[in-house]
């Protein structure tokens, strides 16, 4: 095993930051220190490019399409949840528009997390051993969604795990970012008008 392969099994301790209380703002920049930030650099020393890394657009949408899909079906049975109801959107918000801010500010959130663990986790990990990648990136991904409603978890595991297998297939992050974020808006919209 080469210095450059034990790189993301050093990386997985980064993912439970966000997990410390702190504020809002504060948890965002946490976000993109040690979701991003760091990792990248590290990276970039090790001269390792970024698109081996899954940063470059995938192969095809097809697959990104069908989870979208599968997503809005899914939002729509969440919200008969009050649990979920309750909890999402996670901002306050006045005005459309700060609707609007509040969910862009949430695609750099998802952003962060599909970088980290389908990134900088998965695509160095799947390079040797794929099942071992998909799994070792999952468990950090799914611990850091404690504390949210109860069903988020085990939802988040099987996401996880399908995030990972349709990146690795398209060959970039642009899936599980795409279907995470338009995702979660869309889930947040649905909570907010009904």
């Amino acid at each position: 095993m080469k210095d450059k392969d034990i790189v993301p099994i050093i990386l997985v301790p980064l993912s439970f930051v966000p997990l410390i209380a702190m504020s809002f703002r504060d948890w965002i920049l946490s976000l993109l220190l040690f979701y991003l930030l760091i990792p990248g650099i590290v990276f970039k020393i090790l001269k390792i490019p970024l698109k081996d890394l899954g940063f470059k657009m995938p192969k095809s949408f097809r697959s990104t399409l069908v989870l979208l899909l599968f997503s809005i079906i899914l939002s729509f049975i969440g919200t008969l949840f009050p649990e979920m109801k309750n909890y999402y959107p996670r901002f306050t918000y006045s005005t459309p528009l700060d609707f609007l801010f509040y969910e862009l500010l949430f695609g750099l959130i998802m952003f962060a997390h599909e970088a980290f663990f389908r990134g900088f986790l998965l695509f160095p990990l799947a390079r040797k051993n794929k099942i071992l990648g998909i799994i070792l990136q999952d468990i950090p991904y799914t611990i850091i969604h404690v504390g949210k409603p109860t069903m988020e978890i085990p939802y988040a595991f099987v996401a996880g795990v399908i995030f990972a297998m349709i990146d690795l297939k398209e060959e970039s992050i642009g899936p599980s970012f795409i279907v995470h974020w338009l995702g979660s808006a869309f889930f947040d919209v649905l909570c907010a008008i009904t």
